[in-house]
């Protein structure tokens, strides 16, 4: 505060004032360093004031009018609420968010569906097994088991690898989407028990139907 400094033509200026990093280029970018000139040191035709009130748009829309009136009957000038000019600079975020979310609802649709599917056709696969077991006079929570450890095993497996492959997606999700956070443990622990629960459930219930089921019956099956 208070140096001087030279700007282009070796005009000498004098800093009143600190302002914060900020974005100017797009919202994506990291906060840039800027400094702000008056109108006296760098003339412009097109000027922006920024405004903030408690008061709505349609109240200090002519308050600000009556106030520039009162300094030039004849300077001309348009009103616009933040709203606005952020939902133009968003739009581009906004619609990749959409169509990501889209997307995204697809895939775990699919996901849901083939893991539901897996789980149930290797519980499925092994009713004989599970049949000689009930025989053997094995007992409903060592059966239990036996149905959905192996289950359990690949969903873990298939689970991690997917978890780091949504990490190493989020990071350049981060560079499409406005304001998404690469790591969010929330999201991602969320996703992982979902998908852990909806297979332990679909081996569940092949493994129900083996422990109420007549075990000769299960192994005249093939």
């Amino acid at each position: 505060m208070g140096r001087f400094f030279k700007v282009g033509g070796g005009t000498r200026v004098e800093v009143v004032g600190i302002v914060e990093d900020g974005k100017y280029k797009t919202l994506s970018e990291d906060p840039q360093p800027a400094m702000f000139l008056s109108l006296l040191q760098s003339p412009s035709k097109h000027t922006c004031l920024l405004v903030r009130s408690n008061r709505g748009p349609e109240d200090l829309g002519p308050a600000l009018e009556r106030a520039l009136n009162g300094l030039n009957t004849g300077l001309p000038f348009t009103t616009s609420t933040w709203d606005r000019e952020l939902g133009t600079a968003l739009f581009a975020a906004r619609a990749a968010s959409l169509a990501l979310g889209v997307l995204g609802g697809l895939g775990a649709m699919l996901a849901v569906t083939g893991i539901f599917g897996v789980g149930a056709h290797t519980v499925s696969k092994r009713m004989r097994e599970l049949g000689i077991r009930v025989a053997l006079g094995a007992r409903r929570k060592e059966v239990l088991g036996a149905a959905l450890g192996r289950v359990f095993r690949l969903l873990t497996f298939g689970s991690v690898a997917g978890l780091l492959l949504g990490l190493a997606a989020t990071k350049l999700l981060s560079f499409i989407v406005y304001q998404a956070t690469p790591y969010d443990p929330l999201v991602l622990v969320g996703v992982v028990l979902t998908m852990l629960l909806l297979g332990l459930l679909a081996a569940w219930i092949p493994a129900q139907r083996a422990l109420s089921a007549d075990p000769l019956i299960l192994l005249r099956e093939d």
